[in-house]
């Protein structure tokens, strides 16, 4: 566990292996231990980083200051602070706003993108988008993050085999910081590219699974608009892929990785 400081916050970081750089972007309400299961794999061949965005895990929780585009700000400043030139950047969830709006704004820095369970424009996703803020909103409002943090875990795994996994992400997310955790998600809400995105010409791979909560058709429709883009689905998984189908993504990200 490592700390650097970044814009008037410190991040949370840990860094392994040797190669190209692989930087991994959590999702919200949670940390970097999203990707326990894909940094030993691939810190054999590269050089991997996890770090927990602003608000989250081990990094400073600002009062006021959320936003995909301040979150973004970290990252180019981490990437610069490290001495990193290029990197590729996989986002799960909010992590992949993050990589979308870095890729937009600062396409210099990145080898490939890759967007797992994500898309461009969270402030445009028609009525699920509409009903996620509401709901949730309200949710946290009148019951709080403990029966959220419930609520979201077991959505993400609902199978019985998946007990442990659903225990330690809701262990997980139920210690976020109240004020952190809702103004990081009303900021990705409002959050979206919009008509920049066609001009991402960066190397991408979108990653779907079968059971996310928005359908394949979703991901395919952003997908077409990318000029350099592939999309994988991932079977029998939900939103939560780097954990509950760790092999699987893993095997399309090094594919991926290894036609660079």
């Amino acid at each position: 566990m490592s700390k650097i400081q970044v814009n008037t916050i410190e991040l949370d970081y840990e860094d392994y292996g040797n190669g190209n750089v692989l930087l991994l972007l959590h999702g919200l309400g949670s940390t970097k231990k999203d990707w326990d299961a894909q940094v030993p794999f691939f810190s054999k061949t590269h050089r991997v980083i996890t770090l927990d965005l602003r608000g989250h895990g081990n990094s400073t929780k600002p009062l006021h200051d959320y936003g995909v585009e301040l979150m973004t700000e970290d990252v180019k400043q981490f990437l610069d602070q490290k001495n990193i030139k290029k990197a590729t950047i996989v986002g799960f969830s909010m992590g992949g706003a993050v990589a979308f709006e870095m890729a937009s704004k600062h396409p210099e820095y990145l080898e490939n993108l890759v967007i797992v369970n994500s898309g461009p424009d969270f402030n445009d996703m028609g009525k699920i988008g509409e009903d996620l803020l509401k709901n949730r909103t309200e949710f946290l409002e009148t019951k709080g993050l403990a029966p959220l943090a419930k609520e979201i875990s077991f959505n993400m795994f609902p199978e019985t085999h998946q007990i442990d996994l659903r225990n330690e992400f809701e262990l997980r997310c139920k210690n976020n910081d109240y004020n952190s955790y809702y103004k990081s998600f009303t900021t990705l809400m409002a959050w979206g590219l919009g008509d920049k995105l066609k001009d991402i010409k960066t190397r991408t791979l979108v990653v779907a699974s079968d059971m996310d909560y928005t359908p394949v058709s979703f991901k395919e429709d952003y997908v077409k608009k990318l000029p350099n883009a592939t999309l994988a689905v991932i079977k029998n998984s939900r939103h939560g892929v780097v954990i509950d189908q760790p092999d699987a993504f893993n095997v399309e990200l090094e594919k991926f990785l290894k036609h660079e």
